[in-house]
This record gives C-alpha cells, structure tokens and sequence, in this order.
C-alpha cells in the first residue's frame, strides 16, 4: 500500500468521532445518501493522499487498503452522493465541519499561544474552472502577475483561524457564483466563525480567554460586518479605503505622531513595482458609519511610504515628497506598532489559499454548484485534520506545509502482514523521518484524555 500514513490519521477522525457527528447532522435523502459517515470519510482520505478531483478518490481502494478500513466506496458511488446534495445539505455539512474542529481541538494542541490573541481572517479568491456548463459559474475579477483579468470560475469565501505559533486551521466556508462581491454573505460567515473560534477555544485542553481579532481586507470594510464583530464583543483590524472623508482624517495627523518602522521582510508594493522595506506609521480617531444606528467610534491606523512615481515642486522650487496611503480601522487593544503588525499578518490567509490549490481545491470538479459547495467543505475537514495531525508529530510539523506533511506522514509506502492477532504494517527501514511518524502514531491511538 501507498499511503500507510492514513491509518494513524483516520484512527486520529474516529477518536473525535467524525462518523458520529456526521451520522447526526447530515441526511441526504435516498439510497445515495446511505451511510453518509462512510462517504465523507472516504472523501476526506482521498484528499488526504492528495486527490483534487472524484476519480482520483479511488487511490484510497487500491492494493491492502482494504485490509486496514472498511466501508471505502467507489469514485462513481461518491460523485451521486455529493450530486445528491442541496444547499441544506451543504449547510448541514458546513456544521460537521465546525463541530468537528472542536473535537480536534479538545483532541489535540491545535492552537498554541490562544492565551495572548486568536486571528480570524477573511478574504475570498476566484477558482478558476473551464466548463462553462457548470452551474454558478462567472466572470469575477482576479489578480495574475500583479494585473487585474477577468477569468470564469467560482468564488469561495474562507475564515481561518490561527495564532502567532499556529497555523491557520479553517473555520468557516461557503462556495458562491464566480461574479459574487467579494463581502457577499461576509456578515454571516464572520458570525458563524467567531462561534467556530470561541467554542474552540473553549476546547483546548486548557481553555483560553486571549483576544480574538477579526482581519480582512478593503472589500469587507462594511456596516454589517463591523456590527457583526461587535455583537460577538471581538475586535476587528478591516483595511479601509482612503477616500475623501479618510484623506481628510489623515490630514490631521501631526507632523511628529509619525513612527518610523522597519519591515524584518522586504514586501512588494505591486503599484511601484518594487520592495517596500521602510515605513511611517501613526494612529488617530475616526468615526465610520455616522449616521446610521451602526455608527462605531475606533482607531485609523495609517502607513505611509513614498511614492518614488511622484514629486511635487514647492513655491521656491524645493522637491517635495509624496506619499501613498494604507488605513485600518480597528478597536485593537494592542499598542500602535504592535496593532499595525498584526494587521498586515492578514496576509497569511494568501498561504492558505496556495496550500489548498496545491492540493484538494485544484479543481472544483462537478458541474452542480451544490456538489461542488459540498466538495469545499470537505477540502476544510481534511484541511484541519491535516494540521490536528501534524501537531501531534512534533513542532516540526506543526508549521509545515500541507505537502510536506504529505510526503513525509501520509504518503508512505508499507507491506501489510495477515496473522492470527490482525493484521501488521511493515515500514520501511532507515527512513528519515519515523520518529515523528511513530509519535503521530502512539499519539492517535492512545485513548482521549
């Protein structure tokens, strides 16, 4: 067999009872939802070994499979069970994924360092599909090469959750039309993940009570979002338009409340075509949304950085110059420099993004929008069990990528054994990395605490 390495992983699912909360809260109707738990364990596996489409499920089948788990079902038979589905089902899915985060957690250290602040970040990206009879698909706006291009596919909208030493595991998702808004249904999904991130929080081994702080981008600066967050008493860091109002605010700033900052990484700035590696940053108040009942009263955290495109000359001739603007709003309750660089952590939802194309989220692979819905949901429970996994191999893992993970845990070949006392993998000898394997593995099969 290729992938030896699922046994401890689909051994770490049964121990936060993935087939049981899956039996409770999903119910496909017909014969094509039967034994729902099977399907979307079978589904999850494949994507595990690194399937990005239905046929490619199939590898979970193959040699001694078999021998180590029962109840795998064909790629057909998994393509008319997410076919089945409707936008309930995909609903009710979407809440195995949620409560199945927290059993992970309450299973494993998922999120270290939840005791200081827990980021949840939101932000949508366009899939990119070429059959242009599935359903719900459109031409959105994306960026290639630093150019902004119309291309037809689907839009997910993701939340993660991490901390400053966790990876981003996901907590909310939800499949829309590839012409959708980028804050379409935002509100809701910020809810439901700030629930999410709560609740695990709660079901750590040793439950925390830090800061949860909200990042997003300028496309999700919006009343109902913002309300969202404050209804739930978490903070939110949403990057703002510079329009005139905002201009205007940043006028006002002193000439000596502005602090010179060093990025530890060059960032490239995409309108300069070049790396930004100085700043100024410096804070003032602002109120957003004024007039209406959901008028809040926070902080405009300003970054400013020369534009080296553009000068202007002064009455006597002198050069002066001129600076591009990037504004947060925020009620952080962190200190401006630390509030600024937590801001732009945002930026680790994007690594998200490129894990997830690399593997499972390659494709969108039915022509049914609710299938597909239902595909994104499990690419998050594989994604999460994934990272629970790693955790419990060691630091090393904890922080590595998804393919790594991959290549050095799951995708391991072994001989299968048969006897009188059940059945033995044989692993290879003199491989590199079976200490974390073997730690992943007594780990998965002690009993929960």
């Amino acid at each position: 067999m290729s992938y030896a390495g699922l046994e401890p992983v689909m051994r770490l699912a049964e121990s936060c009872d993935l087939f049981g909360i899956v039996a409770e809260r999903l119910h496909v109707p017909t014969h094509r939802g039967s034994n729902a738990a099977g399907k979307v364990a079978t589904i999850v596996a494949g994507m595990m070994t690194g399937a990005d489409s239905i046929d490619d499920l199939d590898a979970v089948r193959h040699g001694g499979m078999p021998a180590l788990f029962g109840g795998v079902y064909a790629p057909s038979t998994l393509g008319e069970f997410l076919r089945t589905f409707t936008h309930g089902h995909a609903r009710q899915l979407q809440a195995v994924s949620r409560e199945f985060l927290v059993q992970l957690a309450r299973r494993t250290p998922l999120l270290p360092g939840a005791g200081a602040v827990t980021f949840i970040d939101v932000d949508s990206l366009l899939r990119r599909v070429y059959g242009k009879k599935k359903q719900g698909v459109g031409f959105g706006h994306a960026k290639v090469g630093g150019y902004k291009v119309l291309l037809r596919g689907y839009n997910p909208l993701v939340a993660t959750i991490s901390t400053p030493d966790a990876a981003p595991v996901i907590a909310a998702t939800q499949l829309r039309a590839g012409n959708a808004g980028s804050a379409r249904g935002a509100a809701s999904l910020v809810a439901e993940a700030i629930a999410t991130t709560k609740a695990v929080l709660a079901a750590q081994p040793q439950a925390v009570t830090g800061e949860v702080v909200v990042r997003a981008d300028s496309a999700f600066y919006s009343r109902k979002v913002v309300a969202a967050c404050r209804r739930a008493d978490v903070r939110f860091s949403i990057t703002i338009r510079v329009d005139k109002k905002v201009r205007t605010t940043i006028e006002g700033i002193p000439a000596d409340a502005w602090v010179e900052i060093e990025y530890p990484h060059p960032v490239w700035d995409d309108e300069q075509r070049r790396f930004v590696s100085r700043a100024q940053i410096a804070e003032i108040t602002y109120t957003a949304f004024e007039g209406t009942p959901d008028e809040v009263t926070a902080r405009l955290i300003v970054r400013r950085i020369p534009d080296l495109n553009k000068t202007e000359v002064g009455a006597q001739g002198e050069l002066f110059t001129l600076w591009r603007y990037h504004a947060a709003f925020t009620n952080s309750a962190f200190v401006l420099v630390q509030a600024e660089q937590q801001h732009r952590g945002h930026a680790v939802i994007e690594q998200v993004f490129a894990e997830l194309i690399d593997g499972p989220l390659a494709h969108l692979p039915s022509g049914i929008f609710n299938a597909n819905n239902a595909w994104l949901t499990c690419i998050a429970i594989a994604h999460n069990l994934t990272r629970a996994a790693a955790t419990l191999a060691g630091r090393r893992y904890a922080l590595a990528r998804p393919a790594t993970i991959r290549r050095h845990l799951i995708n391991l070949a072994g001989r299968i054994a048969r006897h009188a006392r059940g059945v033995t993998i044989h692993l290879p000898q003199h491989w590199p990395w079976q200490h974390s394997w073997q730690r992943l593995f007594t780990a998965a099969h002690a009993p929960p605490a």
